[in-house]
């Protein structure tokens, strides 16, 4: 008869949980997202280069020199091998040159600030890399606000952006520290009060994917999540003419309600925005009267 074993269930407990995943990181649907997830798989590969067989000559040695095992060469006063030596040396300071030197050039390749003109990023045309599509973000609690200051219009907790146009992201928080990430978009880029963070990213497949912050910023941190809706160009520009109709102004006395906590805020959208209300947040005086000084980066 044969009993149930607890350890087997533990066992495939990890199996489970990685049910949930999509693998959105290393299938992701934007250039930078894409170099990214590549850089991912590559490093990983190279340090299973080392990891693997560490692992199989541990079980192997293991087994060979078990106490059980008197076939086994005993050498009680062995010490030394130079050939052993250099392989056990060599190999992972090879790997680490290598990853090394990925990591350098993609850093700088990768950068987010750099414009997408340098990274060979599929685009619409090459027209579209010098007019990128640009989005004020601005993290609140708890919710993002996204300022299309060409467009004149700002949504709430949704964001759209036409593919195969270049975005420049310029990112900021009205009080605490979050981090702004769009998975199939690129990486997580830090959104920091009193100070502005840039992204350049591209979406290259139309759909609808997951933003949220990925940074713990209080109470509502779990429900500050959005949509990053990926258009067609025409489809895009009907969005934004419908953005214009039947919707409220975003002033800086309306910016003062909409920045009180709140927790999972619905979509919402402004007809409008004040020209220098993303200067004021980022300078910290959204305030009617408040004078405000130089923009911060």
């Amino acid at each position: 008869m044969r009993y149930w074993n607890p350890l087997r269930a533990l066992a495939l407990l990890p199996c489970l949980l990685l049910s949930g995943c999509d693998w959105v990181v290393l299938h992701p649907f934007g250039a930078i997202a894409k170099q990214q997830g590549h850089l991912i798989v590559v490093s990983t590969i190279l340090m299973l280069l080392i990891v693997i067989p560490v692992l199989a000559m541990t079980l192997s040695f293991a087994w060979r020199y078990r106490a059980s095992n008197a076939k086994a060469t005993y050498r009680p006063d062995w010490d030394h091998s130079t050939s052993l030596e250099l392989l056990i040396w060599s190999a992972p300071l090879l790997i680490i040159i290598a990853l090394g030197a990925i990591t350098w050039i993609s850093t700088h390749t990768l950068d987010p600030y750099r414009p997408l003109d340098a990274l060979k990023a599929p685009v619409a045309d090459k027209a579209a890399c010098a007019t990128p599509l640009v989005v004020e973000v601005v993290a609140l609690d708890w919710k993002w606000l996204f300022i299309y200051p060409e467009q004149g219009i700002a949504t709430v907790n949704e964001l759209v952006a036409p593919v195969n146009v270049p975005i420049r992201f310029e990112i900021t928080s009205s009080s605490v520290m979050n981090s702004f990430y769009i998975p199939a978009l690129a990486g997580q880029i830090y959104a920091m009060p009193g100070m502005q963070t840039e992204l350049n990213a591209v979406i290259n497949h139309a759909g609808t994917y997951e933003g949220f912050s990925a940074n713990y910023s209080g109470a509502g941190f779990s429900g500050m999540h959005f949509k990053f809706h990926a258009l067609a160009q025409a489809d895009f520009d009907a969005w934004v003419r419908q953005g214009h109709v039947g919707a409220t102004s975003l002033s800086r006395a309306e910016y003062q309600h909409l920045a009180r906590p709140s927790e999972r805020e619905p979509v919402h959208r402004y007809a409008g925005v004040d020209s220098d209300l993303y200067a004021a947040i980022l300078n910290q005086c959204t305030q009617t009267d408040a004078a405000c000084g130089a923009m911060s980066r």
